[in-house]
């Protein structure tokens, strides 16, 4: 059997064979003995550890050489505490935490994500943000509790235009999903180009251009130094005042003040909000105040067949990285 070893300052990763050491892989999740079952059965040589707490990711650690858990649950201390690691298996798409950390080499350290597998539950609650606001779904509630009998025109997602600033795995599912209900499709991205179920791709020059056209604005861009407060205040300026915004991606993808102030001055209809520039959402954060707003904790991109998501992928990585074919990794960053 072989197993990757650290790789040389610019050079490919390098196979080393594998003596009398059992690979050691470790997964720290709050599935992690679901992972660690299925694992188990695939790969009978492989020593496969698992964690749901911190303590026990720290004492798991030693020897481990490969970590499997959410970008989240990364940090120093726990890599500081695998020296033999060489390889990450994010289960999430970004990596914000993962490239923060300083004990991190990267030169030895190979890091795979799951991009690719959120699409459906990410399509869900994004509609589901999209339905709430429209046909104002909170005042519906508030009614029920109250036994007020109210009606009111309830808008359709049918014929109504939706912008998807950040055209990637995620944001195909999206556009099927749209274009399913009826809805026309545009993108926002860094080059203009055809794309399925998108009626037409913006580049990032004209982005105010199509937020205008939009009845609904959805962020799935990442956050990065280019994106940070990408979405600021002329760019809620530019869109329809009956128009709402929806962020499943990051917080600091979008200038939180300046869309306080849009939903407070009704420049906007609406806003779906799952992430935040600041997780949890602080108590005092005037976002929790606005009657025009939807909050939900960052679960955009949970299941509950997260397990069965992620392991075809993992196990098709970690078949690789035993054979020593890291050219044949999936979402390597």
């Amino acid at each position: 059997m072989l197993l990757y070893g650290p790789p040389q300052t610019g050079a490919a990763h390098e196979p080393i064979t594998r003596t009398a050491m059992t690979p050691r892989l470790l997964v720290y999740n709050q599935h992690a003995d679901r992972f660690r079952r299925a694992l188990a059965a695939g790969f009978p040589g492989v020593a496969i550890l698992a964690a749901t707490t911190r303590a026990e990711a720290l004492a798991h650690a030693p020897g481990a050489q490969v970590l499997v858990a959410l970008d989240s649950r990364f940090e120093d201390a726990l890599v500081s505490a695998a020296p033999d690691l060489v390889w990450i298996q994010a289960l999430s798409t970004g990596t914000d935490v993962i490239d923060r950390l300083k004990t991190l080499d990267r030169r030895r350290v190979m890091v795979t994500t799951t991009r690719g597998i959120h699409g459906p539950q990410m399509s869900e609650i994004t509609l589901m943000h999209m339905l709430a606001l429209s046909r104002r779904l909170p005042k519906m509630l508030r009614n029920q509790q109250d036994r007020r009998w109210e009606r009111w025109e309830q808008p359709l997602l049918w014929r109504k235009t939706v912008a998807i600033l950040g055209v990637g795995a995620i944001a195909g599912d999206m556009a099927r999903c749209f274009s399913a209900f009826g809805m026309t499709v545009l993108g926002i991205s860094r080059t203009e180009r055809e794309v399925e179920h998108f009626e037409r791709i913006y580049p990032r020059s004209r982005m105010k251009e199509a937020v205008a056209l939009a009845d609904y604005l959805v962020v799935l861009a990442p956050h990065s130094k280019e994106n940070d407060r990408l979405v600021g205040a002329g760019v809620l300026a530019a869109m329809k005042p009956g128009a709402y915004l929806v962020n499943v991606s990051r917080g600091g993808v979008v200038d939180e003040p300046a869309l306080v102030d849009a939903l407070r001055r009704g420049a906007i209809a609406g806003a779906g909000l799952d992430v935040y520039a600041s997780e949890p959402l602080p108590e005092d954060h005037p976002l929790w105040s606005l009657e025009n707003v939807i909050l939900t904790p960052r679960v955009g991109g949970m299941s509950d067949v997260y397990v069965e998501q992620c392991l075809p992928l993992l196990c098709a990585n970690l078949r690789a990285f035993l054979a020593g074919d890291t050219a044949g990794m999936v979402n390597r960053v």
